[in-house]
């Protein structure tokens, strides 16, 4: 299963959003205190629709207790600031992929210590980065895609007639 580590999200939309997309890709979400919002207000689990309870997630209180409940774990982070793109790793079955907070990303003091594994999404001219919950998706199912996307449903149905 890949983990979707967000570090300290401020925009509550954006963790439904991506709680959503976790659901939908088979995900377990880590979310990182502080946040700028409780997890059980209204946009979180509006953005969410009526996946929530389908949601596998964590709540850690700080990024030290969330190194210290996930001993090993091969941590990408996701970073405007990366040498490295998204698509030019191998991602492991049961890795870990971190974003940080909307306005300042993940601290460089913890990227230095990450180099190796720091990973970023090409963009255009002076664009400084993409929504939140657009940057997870890229990067999840980037490592879906090289895992098969194993365990997901891939035929396609319509509604009312057939293909």
């Amino acid at each position: 299963m890949i983990n979707i580590v967000l570090l300290e999200p401020e925009i509550p939309a954006n963790t439904g959003n991506i709680g959503r997309t976790c659901v939908a890709a088979g995900a377990r979400l880590h979310l990182i205190e502080p946040m700028g919002f409780q997890i059980n207000e209204k946009q979180v689990r509006r953005a969410g629709l009526d996946y929530w309870d389908k949601l596998d997630y964590r709540i850690y209180d700080s990024y030290p207790d969330f190194l210290q409940k996930n001993i090993g774990a091969k941590i990408y982070m996701a970073t405007t600031k990366a040498k490295q793109v998204y698509s030019e790793v191998s991602y492991e079955e049961d890795c870990y992929i971190m974003f940080g907070r909307e306005s300042a990303g993940i601290p460089e003091e913890i990227l230095v210590e990450h180099k190796e594994t720091a990973v970023r999404i090409p963009m255009f001219g002076e664009i400084r980065s993409l929504n939140l919950g657009n940057s997870v998706a890229v990067v999840l199912y980037e490592a879906l895609r090289q895992h098969g996307f194993e365990n997901l449903n891939r035929a396609g149905e319509l509604h009312r007639l057939h293909w």
